[in-house]
């Protein structure tokens, strides 16, 4: 192992840019699979005509597919069919879709978890559909809602290593080319990447346990 050549300034600062890439797609894809889980949860708790069972069977599908699977979809095969995504925005496709298909499963979780009394009783003193889903039901699933959320955007930060088979240069890619260099650079760079990997998810679960002993 030679620790010294594989964090030597040029293999460390190849690897913080690929790390950063990690960040600004995990970062991109939580707001967009965030707004696509909230918009599908709350459409399916609506139980909206035709769209109720439209998004079901595609959430159902999304779900039970690997998320591997889903990338080489958007990067593969939406090309064919005459849909061609740069490399950055067809890895956070991909992770935003997927991701969002299980945050739709917590957002309709945390609605449907929200006592029907306070429902009725919001209805009864005049409220809309929409004035008691937006001063009533959300507020209230919110606070249920964030803690596994918050642990649903850990596992998407993880995933984002699955675009290294799309050649994204994310922090695995360039670790893989560092590791090129040397065979003696392989167990130094993994060992980097667990702790970079550790320390950003590991904050996270700390605000997620945090979010959750407030709302218990």
């Amino acid at each position: 192992m030679d620790f010294a050549g594989a964090y030597s300034w040029s293999n460390l600062s190849f690897i913080l840019q690929g790390f950063g890439m990690t960040l600004w797609v995990a970062a991109i894809s939580i707001v967009f699979s965030f707004m696509l889980g909230t918009l599908l949860g709350t459409i399916r708790y609506a139980r909206v005509p035709v769209l109720y069972h439209l998004f079901a069977v595609i959430i159902d599908l999304l779900r039970n597919l690997p998320l591997l699977l889903t990338i080489y979809f958007i990067y593969i095969v939406l090309p064919v069919m005459g849909i061609k995504l740069p490399l950055f925005w067809a890895s956070i496709t991909a992770l935003s879709v997927f991701e969002g298909a299980m945050i739709s499963e917590i957002v309709r979780g945390g609605l449907n978890s929200v006592d029907r009394g306070q429902i009725e009783a919001a209805r009864s003193s005049g409220l809309s559909y929409m004035q008691t889903m937006r001063y009533i039901i959300l507020p209230l699933a919110l606070r249920r809602m964030v803690p596994p959320i918050v642990s649903q955007f850990i596992s998407l930060l993880k995933d984002t290593s699955l675009c290294v088979i799309i050649l994204l240069p994310e922090m695995m890619h360039n670790i893989q080319i560092v590791q090129g260099h040397s065979p003696n650079y392989v167990i130094p760079s993994l060992i980097l990447a667990a702790v970079l990997y550790f320390i950003v998810n590991f904050a996270l679960s700390i605000i997620a346990r945090r979010l959750e002993a407030k709302t218990a």
